[in-house]
């Protein structure tokens, strides 16, 4: 394995790692030089599965053996990747960084599809039929566990808010586990004005049903015959705290809520969801 030792942090090819914030790797003017990370082997793994393109790799020297096969994989998708390899202590200087993932890969922003492409072939090959929207979520840690629950409950996309936090922002792949690279995604407009009118109106131009889960004195209970009987259906959360906007539960098809117990009024977002794709969105056979 081609390694390049790095004694300090302060090496200015580590920028990408150890300098540049959440917002210039992102690189909203140009999109096409942005940059996120990736950590653990397994989210990396999951992102090179998912057609992500590396740029860099820095682990610790005692992840030099145990991250081979994976940085076999990277090097085959981008042989010029430089390996860096910097001293624990070093590493330790990242904020927020867990010693016992070892490992980050630096990786190219994808091209975000339209929404309409998205939705015509989705991961089992036809058009998508349950979805998530995700209204002004910030918490970076929801977002993760949500697509998370995408994954594993049979959601076929997720579409964010223009005031969404983003899907690739560092804590967010991590909680995720790398589901993010598995969970087709793209955003439902690129300002505050897209959303909710014309947002709405595109997934009702394409047929989706649209509910949005809020507490109402009109809001219908989650098992309702009527929402699994849509042929597609689009499930709106907001976010924490306050919620979906009033002009998004007023453009929707339907208000939803989660019929609950012992003077309980409300789920965590993350938490809301996995029941509402459990029960909307069940895996085959479950």
């Amino acid at each position: 394995m081609p390694v390049v030792k790095i004694s300090s942090l302060d090496d200015p090819r580590l920028d990408v790692y150890a300098r540049l914030t959440e917002a210039q790797l992102r690189n909203k003017l140009e999109p096409e030089k942005g940059i996120f990370i990736a950590e653990s082997l397994k989210v990396i793994s999951r992102a090179l599965d998912g057609g992500m393109e590396p740029v860099s790799v820095l682990m610790t020297p005692e992840w030099v053996d145990s991250a081979a096969e994976v940085v076999a994989r990277v090097l085959t998708q981008a042989p010029q990747a430089p390996v860096f390899v910097a001293p624990k202590s070093e590493v330790e200087r990242l904020a927020g960084f867990n010693l016992t993932r070892g490992i980050l890969c630096a990786m190219r922003r994808p091209a975000l599809p339209s929404v309409e492409d998205l939705l015509a072939t989705c991961v089992h090959g036809g058009p998508a039929t349950r979805i998530a929207v995700l209204e002004g979520i910030v918490d970076h840690t929801n977002v993760g566990a949500i697509f998370r629950s995408a994954a594993a409950l049979g959601i076929d996309a997720v579409l964010v808010t223009p005031t969404c936090c983003d899907p690739l922002y560092r804590r967010a792949v991590r909680v995720s586990m790398g589901t993010v690279f598995q969970v087709p995604w793209t955003r439902i407009g690129n300002s505050v004005r897209d959303w909710p009118e014309a947002g709405l109106k595109t997934l009702h131009d394409l047929g989706f049903a649209t509910a949005a889960m809020a507490l109402s004195d009109d809001s219908i209970p989650l098992g309702s015959p009527e929402l699994a009987a849509q042929e597609r259906l689009a499930l709106i959360f907001g976010t924490e705290g306050d919620g979906l906007s009033t002009r998004t539960i007023a453009g929707s098809t339907y208000t939803v809520k989660i019929p609950m117990r012992h003077g309980v009024d409300s789920l965590n977002v993350a938490a809301a969801s996995a029941v509402a794709f459990w029960e909307l969105a069940r895996p085959t056979g479950a």
